[in-house]
């Protein structure tokens, strides 16, 4: 009887008040003839108090260790720009030939950048020869920009590009990159040649440069201040036709 009580006080029972000892001691229990000897044992075992064990849920938290919140990073906003800085322009909803389009504009609009990038081509003469066969010197002076977004941007028939603007020179949205002309075969009229492409070969392709998707609907947002993106578009296009006009 003795023995049992001792195990039930040690594995989590309620340690009695008498006074810490670093091991039980057993006490012998009076002789039968006493009225104590109907006394539990236990009550007459003085056992080393335990460190209690936490109850509550505050309690079970700060045995852990503190959990480390690590902040998402915050999304990337891409910021667009209209490419031509004027307040007289106008568009095509369409393109002969191909998806592009012609921004008109007065010669020597300043032409800005779509979008912050990274500078890829730049033609500073006019080789176009009239009457030649499509190819890339059909642009004249121009500028083409993988944008931060992944994007091509390439605007054609600049008067001049600015001093600075060189491959592999990173620029801001909205930084002058040249101003509207009439170089290459712009049939003499001034106005900005804008394609919109992924950058598949870089530099190059020029099929792919002058433009694989329409670009109205990303300059009507863009000339009111939108933020939309040809992202999506152009990606679908890639894997659809492989780099492939």
């Amino acid at each position: 009887m003795t023995v049992v009580a001792v195990c039930l006080a040690g594995c989590g029972g309620t340690a009695g008040g008498g006074s810490a000892a670093p091991t039980p001691q057993f006490v012998d229990p009076p002789p039968a003839t006493s009225p104590a000897a109907t006394t539990p044992a236990a009550a007459q075992v003085s056992v080393a108090p335990s460190s209690p064990a936490p109850s509550t849920a505050s309690g079970l938290a700060s045995t852990r260790p503190p959990v480390k919140v690590t902040p998402s990073p915050s999304r990337k906003v891409v910021k667009y720009a209209f490419p031509v800085k004027a307040s007289n322009v106008d568009w095509h909803t369409t393109h002969s030939k191909y998806k592009a389009t012609d921004i008109f504009a007065d010669c020597g609009q300043p032409v800005v950048a779509t979008t912050s990038g990274v500078v890829l081509e730049v033609s500073r003469t006019d080789r176009y020869v009239k009457g030649a066969p499509d190819g890339p010197n059909n642009g004249g002076l121009s500028v083409s920009l993988l944008g931060d977004d992944g994007v091509r941007y390439y605007g054609s028939h600049l008067s001049k590009v600015q001093a600075g603007v060189n491959k592999g020179v990173r620029v801001k949205a909205g930084q002058q990159l040249g101003k509207v002309g009439r170089t290459g075969n712009a049939n003499n009229v001034c106005h900005l040649h804008y394609g919109i492409s992924p950058p598949c070969a870089k530099v190059g392709d020029w099929k792919v440069r002058r433009g694989v998707v329409w670009p109205y609907s990303y300059l009507a947002s863009w000339r009111k201040g939108g933020k939309k993106s040809p992202v999506a578009e152009v990606a679908a296009w890639k894997r659809s036709h492989n780099c492939k006009p």
